[in-house]
């Protein structure tokens, strides 16, 4: 068989490993390190519990790929003599002997929703980095996560955990859309078409997985402004998956269900404050990456506006989290550009 693609031969010099990384590849990495220092210690935790030898295996198989991620992008930053992050560490973040906080059924969902986050790293990294040594890192990263994805969906299958995405008719013939199609408040409300489904089934498996974390994360914390914060974020999450299954459920089609019920009634922290906060922060920060890809092909007015209040609610529980890590010094800073006008001579 033929490959899809004919070669094109291009000598250049631009993108051998001599070249300094650039932006892109600086902030990519940075990001794949932190969200994998910040994996290990949770599924190692994980494994602690773990009974069910096929979602052992699954962990198993995550943790290897995790700690071979944050190995690889030390490599390429002790190379160019980049500082390595400080992230999330076993010794400081991570008590191995706390009692089990989740069933081992949340493993797998919460798996899910982590190479989810994995993906869109990667997925959007590889266009736009161009030394060869980081873009075979990513595309080994993207090809590593998809394998992994797999194994999860086979097991949320095979295990009977999830459901499939609601099936809708296949269409007797292509047709154009008439002026109707945007209305969402009056006159003739079409039905959702294929890919507004799509993202309310996936922001409502994401919001699902979200909310048992976050409560779980409120019964553990130490700080009181923290949890807080927590219980305000498993509010917001429950009224958004209320409003995303009325969606669904007003057409008569299934939705994921609630997984609150994974979370055991155990108060004793096992990962730091500093963790959970920036867990709970990075989640949330990729649910608006989500409704932002939901927006883009949504057509119905009730559905954008339902999208932007969860935007607004969400980015300012971001901020809030933020100032938090800021205030206890546990916000890292990712590589910024020059600071000119602190170079400019005065006059």
């Amino acid at each position: 068989m033929e490959p899809p693609l004919m070669p094109i031969n291009i000598s250049s010099q631009k993108t051998d490993l001599t070249e300094n990384l650039t932006s892109a590849e600086m902030g990519k990495l940075w990001a794949t390190f932190m969200g994998n220092s910040m994996s290990g210690c949770i599924l190692r935790y994980f494994l602690q519990h773990v009974e069910d030898q096929d979602i052992k295996t699954l962990l198993e198989n995550a943790l290897k790929l995790s700690t071979d991620f944050m190995k690889k992008t030390e490599a390429i930053f002790k190379k160019e003599n980049f500082p390595i992050p400080k992230g999330f560490s076993v010794e400081e973040d991570l008590n191995v002997g706390a009692p089990r906080l989740f069933e081992d059924e949340y493993y797998v969902h919460y798996l899910k929703y982590a190479a989810k986050a994995g993906l869109s790293i990667y997925h959007i990294a590889i266009p736009l980095v161009y030394r060869k040594d980081v873009e075979e890192f990513f595309i080994y990263c993207l090809d590593s996560t998809i394998d992994l994805m797999k194994q999860i969906k086979e097991i949320l299958m095979g295990k009977g955990l999830i459901i499939k995405p609601p099936i809708i008719p296949v269409p007797d013939k292509v047709e154009f859309v008439q002026k109707e199609f945007l209305n969402g408040f009056l006159g003739d409300v079409r039905p959702l078409h294929a890919l507004e489904v799509t993202h309310l089934y996936d922001n409502i498996e994401n919001n699902v997985t979200s909310k048992a974390l976050i409560m779980a994360f409120s019964q553990v914390v130490k700080s009181e402004r923290i949890r807080e914060l927590f219980i305000r974020g498993k509010k917001m999450t429950h009224k958004n998956v209320e409003t995303y299954m009325e969606k669904l459920h007003k057409e008569d089609l299934p939705t994921p269900s609630y997984l609150d019920h994974l979370v055991t009634k155990s108060t004793f922290a096992p990962f730091s404050d500093k963790l959970m906060l920036f867990h709970k922060m990075d989640m949330f920060s990729m649910k608006i990456r989500a409704f932002g890809n939901s927006e883009a092909v949504n057509g119905r007015h009730d559905i954008g506006l339902m999208y932007t209040k969860s935007l607004l609610s969400l980015a300012s529980f971001v901020e809030d989290a933020a100032e938090i890590m800021v205030e206890n010094g546990w916000m890292e800073q990712p590589p910024y550009a020059i600071e000119r006008n602190k170079l400019a001579k005065k006059e």
